[in-house]
């Protein structure tokens, strides 16, 4: 797979390089990938909040809250979450609310979604109290050896760890967001402006695609009228460029924060996973100078002797992470550190360049290079292979799907 960063191209190898894919598609229908969220805790069964386990199919977690929320007469605000789930396929999760009766919820249809228990507990649900997910994928049009690639991969990912890759995923529909963050830390207001309207032939409806055309030319007028209502950012940009179609970053300025938040999020995700591949072939191992991290509780440590630390790395105890980076990241040492600034400097951008002030300052943390695989299974039925694996939170089923297939 390959993906534009910014100026450069990072190509998405595979750790199983050497085991031919099986081919395939996923997603074809809504029960093609179902996602069950494993809890950090089950509801204690009292207290004023109530866990709501709920089933969604082709709709994001937020939309689901809203649905609910309108459904029960309560403020969108007061529900709880412990992950953000997307539109694909059928998803099973938690959340909470307050001054509802279980009694009254259980069972019920709001509005689509399906209310599978309700339980009372003490605490709000928040994001993050959640050990990870389960998955159940199916890929359909594989190879007639399907089963033997999938039991060689899936025992190599077992062994070695799965690649925390992010994955196209994370870049939006046009593949452009990771773009749009960039110009972002880069002030290039211009540049931020290009990316988030976009390329044509990354849209295929042709009055959208007409619009972008109409912008690559000047029309900014031209280009506003024919932009499609759902693109609300791009016609407050526009609108704004109709008037002074060179006040670029007071145009940018019409953009959402939530959504400026997310684009320079993506642009952190893609530098990640940038890190991911120059130590694909040795992702299961630490080096001197590596912040490694403990995968009972997430706490890092600077790793002095690689040497000392190799049996924990080969027991899945540690592994070596990557930089999402920010102001105030913890930084590694050695070649680690120098391979990380080597990055950056290559995408001419600084550590101090992710505080865009307030709300956009961004940080920075470890992310692990790998995760455990988790009881993985897999049958072939027809020309289908069904998947069945756990990932911990913050981690893509789409890391172990392309491993298996080599499709994408």
């Amino acid at each position: 797979m390959t993906t534009q960063y910014g100026n450069t191209i990072a190509v998405h190898g595979y750790l199983t390089e050497e085991i031919p894919g099986c081919g395939g598609v996923i997603k074809e229908a809504p029960e093609d990938f179902v996602v069950t969220e494993v809890p950090a805790y089950e509801p204690s069964g009292s207290g004023e909040h109530v866990y709501l386990t709920i089933e969604k199919r082709g709709m994001t977690t937020l939309e689901a809250i809203r649905r609910v929320a309108k459904e029960l007469r309560v403020p969108e605000r007061d529900v709880g979450y412990a992950g953000m789930k997307d539109s694909v396929g059928v998803t099973r999760q938690a959340i909470s609310l307050q001054r509802i009766r279980p009694e009254d919820v259980a069972g019920r249809d709001l509005d689509g979604v399906k209310v599978v228990s309700a339980v009372r507990h003490g605490n709000k649900l928040k994001l993050g109290h959640l050990k990870g997910n389960r998955f159940r994928i199916v890929v359909r049009g594989v190879s007639a050896d399907a089963t033997a690639i999938a039991s060689s991969v899936l025992a190599v990912l077992a062994e070695r760890g799965v690649p925390n890759w992010f994955g196209s995923q994370r870049y939006g529909g046009q593949g452009n967001s990771h773009q749009i963050g960039a110009a972002m830390l880069r002030r290039d207001w211009r540049a931020a402006v290009d990316r988030l309207i976009g390329d044509p032939l990354a849209v295929r409806d042709e009055e959208w695609r007409a619009a972008i055309s109409a912008y690559l030319q000047g029309d900014m007028v031209v280009a506003m009228h024919l932009m499609p209502r759902h693109c609300r950012s791009e016609r407050d940009i526009l609108q704004r460029l109709a008037g002074r179609s060179d006040a670029w970053e007071k145009a940018f300025g019409a953009v959402h924060p939530r959504l400026k938040k997310l684009y320079l999020s993506a642009y952190q995700s893609s530098l990640f996973d940038m890190i991911v591949e120059r130590r694909l072939a040795e992702i299961d191992r630490v080096v001197a100078g590596d912040l490694a991290w403990k995968h009972i509780n997430g706490a890092c440590f600077l790793v002095e002797d690689a040497v000392v630390e190799a049996q924990r790395a080969a027991s899945f105890e540690i592994s070596a992470t990557g930089p999402m980076f920010g102001t105030k990241m913890k930084q590694p040492g050695g070649p680690v550190l120098a391979m990380e600034q080597q990055l950056l400097a290559d995408e001419g951008v600084t550590p101090q360049a992710f505080d865009l002030g307030g709300w956009l300052r961004m940080e920075g943390e470890r992310r692990p290079l790998r995760v455990p695989l988790g009881e993985p299974a897999y049958s072939l039925e027809g020309d289908s292979l069904v998947l069945e694996f756990g990932l911990p939170k913050g981690s893509y089923a789409t890391s172990v799907v392309r491993e298996i297939t080599k499709s994408f």
